[in-house]
């Protein structure tokens, strides 16, 4: 009897080891979808409307389109230039970037990414709350990406030139809490990003009669995933922000 229980012990221990490695797969997988997804099906609807290349060539390029909504609103100072960094509006230098693709581009995401970031400008012309607040809190983010820095590279440092294990966490705390200004950031740039794309650009572009008839279902699109830009960013830094809390706790 002793020895068929011990048997039959035998055999379920393995089982039970695979299960919980099944398990601990299946989670890696959800996690990984849930951070990567967005990402891809961003890129996919931004280079799915790329083509045809030359849809709005008569219209003019998105930079074209950029300069005249600036105009339109009143914003002549505001600049409007070409930039291998990523679409984005710098309201330092009070410029509207765009990628080559969508600065000189005729393409529908080429003129409603152009659409998407004069949105921003307008957001920074008008003083808008949360626009005001993602600035001071981008600003104090690249601080904390520093200090996140040096505080990483020093923890080690740290614990050999004291022997206090406890020093070394506090210098990977302090690293991972500046780490955390930069997840703030990202939160606080969503519902920035989804006005400038629906409270913004979207009214903009169906109010002006800017897009060829059935365009604007397919802007929609574009737009959200122009605004869905940063939530890829944001659960990769909470990814990253969950990684160092774990190291720490060991």
């Amino acid at each position: 009897m002793l020895m068929a229980l011990s048997h039959h012990g035998e055999s379920y221990m393995p089982v039970y080891g695979i299960l919980v490695f099944m398990l601990w797969i299946i989670l890696f997988i959800v996690i990984a979808g849930c951070v990567f997804l967005p990402g891809l099906w961003v890129n996919h609807v931004i280079n799915k409307f790329k083509q045809p290349a030359d849809r709005y060539r008569q219209q003019g390029s998105g930079g074209e389109l950029a300069r005249h909504l600036l105009d339109r609103f009143g914003l002549h100072d505001v600049k409007v230039e070409e930039t291998p960094d990523g679409d984005h509006y710098d309201p330092t230098a009070k410029t509207v970037r765009l990628t080559p693709d969508n600065y000189s581009g005729y393409s529908l995401t080429a003129v409603t990414v152009a659409a998407h970031e004069v949105g921003h400008a307008l957001q920074d012309s008008r003083g808008e709350t949360m626009f005001i607040t993602r600035q001071k809190l981008a600003r104090a983010a690249m601080v904390g990406e520093r200090i996140a820095g040096i505080m990483m590279f020093a923890a080690p440092v740290v614990f050999m030139l004291t022997r206090i294990p406890q020093a070394g966490a506090l210098t990977i705390l302090i690293g991972v809490l500046s780490m955390g200004l930069s997840t703030i950031v990202h939160l606080v740039t969503l519902p920035v990003e989804f006005d400038a794309s629906y409270g913004k650009a979207l009214p903009i572009l169906k109010e002006g009669n800017y897009l060829h008839d059935g365009d604007l279902k397919h802007a929609e699109k574009i737009l959200k995933a122009a605004a869905l830009t940063y939530v890829a960013g944001s659960l990769v830094s909470l990814l990253n922000l969950g990684r160092w809390i774990a190291v720490l706790r060991r």
